[in-house]
């Protein structure tokens, strides 16, 4: 626990966090430290300054042990991208099974604090780059509203859909630090109404929420999860509506999940060589060489310790784009929006009268091999971060022996509501169970 680490009374300035340990995802900028996102290209990286979010963290007290190993580039990189593994980290293992993936891209983060290297880690999350991990490996990790916590300064894919947010073993211990990097930041116009937003997100916190509150279950995702994580779906269930839940199940998918996900790829794929290309033109000359996602391309095209595994379809896709004014880009972008928001969780959460989407994050972590058959069953995650709405995953329970969470999604800023219902279900159930040791 961290809680014991923190002065309450303190809770309002200088000192929250004090002598916190914090270990950052390896595509956050610190001024001590390289940032590499994980890709030899970026081995030297080291601009000498701060990201806002670790400005804050150090402004509270807290202390950065250190980054965290991620999948290269954010699972960007490839569409045969292997989780966790990086050129600069190597291969992140799952410490309930080592042969089976830490789910990426913040897959380092989440093992951190799940063998307990720190009580806190910050991930970033694109489209279940938070909440993955920390199902696989049994923390609790949260995807904040887009726009609550600043990404100045942090290797990016895509600004309508990335965000730094916190993983760690209790909701309590997300809710605390989220209180902290969360706020405006001029740099990142995304962020401009997070200040008024933001709230004491661990006072907000209440073990009695769930009792009348109406909880939407996403069913039309079922089919998509293994036996086993359906099975523990139903305890979860069942525990609450023993907490006072009225579970209200949503058979029909509000919207076409599959377009959506057309969509998005168009999206991050063109914002992903906008913003690579700006974020790279930002870094000292001297010490990254590659100033451009072509330089990028051509850098690991002639590194073999960057394509020993896999390649870069993904970057050369992007890299063909035409910019933010192709109109297919326009269009997919206001499409996708659309959907996974307005037409998708605002429509669910309105015409079924609930205040939060559940389902399970995804079921058991599958193997590390490529060649293997065994692959990812089920996901949470699209319709959250496309809309760019908060996505929380609790541990859940286990599926052959391997964790699995438990999603709460809300609207736009409905951070702390989602939070609170979170800890409400972690205080009833009480899953989380640490790895065996070594």
């Amino acid at each position: 626990m961290l809680a014991p680490r923190i002065d309450w009374a303190a809770s309002e300035g200088e000192g929250y966090l004090e002598g916190l340990p914090v270990l950052l995802k390896d595509n956050i900028e610190t001024r001590d430290m390289p940032t590499t996102a994980g890709s030899l290209a970026l081995a030297a990286n080291a601009p000498g300054r701060d990201a806002p979010l670790v400005a804050r963290l150090r402004e509270a007290g807290a202390i950065i042990l250190g980054k965290t190993n991620l999948s290269e580039w954010a699972n960007i990189r490839s569409s045969d991208s292997i989780s966790g593994w990086s050129a600069v980290g190597g291969q992140t293992r799952n410490p309930y099974d080592p042969a089976r993936t830490p789910c990426g891209s913040s897959s380092g983060s989440a093992v951190a604090v799940a063998i307990g290297l720190a009580p806190v880690a910050i991930g970033t999350e694109t489209d279940g780059s938070i909440t993955c991990p920390a199902s696989v490996n049994g923390v609790v990790g949260f995807k904040p509203t887009v726009g609550l916590v600043s990404r100045t300064h942090v290797v990016p894919i895509s600004h309508s859909q990335d965000t730094a947010g916190p993983i760690a073993t209790t909701v309590e211990d997300a809710a605390i630090v989220l209180s902290v990097i969360a706020g405006s930041d001029p740099a990142d116009p995304a962020t401009a109404e997070a200040d008024a937003r933001k709230v004491d997100y661990r006072a907000a916190l209440d073990a009695n929420s769930l009792r009348g509150a109406r909880i939407g279950v996403m069913r039309f995702l079922s089919p998509s999860y293994s036996a086993e994580t359906r099975a523990e779906f139903e305890r979860a269930l069942t525990a609450l509506r023993a907490a006072g839940a009225e579970v209200v199940e949503i058979e029909q998918a509000p919207t076409d999940l599959r377009a959506i996900g057309g969509w998005e790829l168009t999206v991050l794929l063109t914002e992903l060589k906008h913003d690579l290309n700006a974020y790279l033109a930002s870094t000292e000359p001297a010490q990254v060489k590659t100033r451009t996602l072509a330089d990028v391309i051509a850098f690991n095209a002639a590194e073999p310790r960057e394509t020993v595994l896999f390649g870069q379809d993904l970057f050369e896709k992007a890299q063909a784009t035409r910019g933010l004014g192709d109109p297919a880009y326009v269009e997919a972008r206001a499409r996708s929006l659309r959907a996974a928001g307005p037409d998708g969780i605002d429509r669910m959460m309105t015409e079924h009268r609930v205040v939060a989407l559940i389902a399970p994050t995804t079921s058991r972590a599958w193997t590390n091999d490529p060649k293997d058959e065994d692959e990812m069953q089920g996901s949470a995650s699209r319709l959250a971060a496309v809309a760019g709405y908060p996505h929380l995953s609790v541990p859940m329970g286990f599926d052959r022996g391997m964790p699995v969470g438990l999603s709460f999604i809300g609207g736009k800023w409905d951070d702390a509501r989602i939070l609170s219902l979170g800890y409400a279900y972690e205080q009833v159930t009480k899953e989380r169970r640490a790895p065996p040791l070594p």
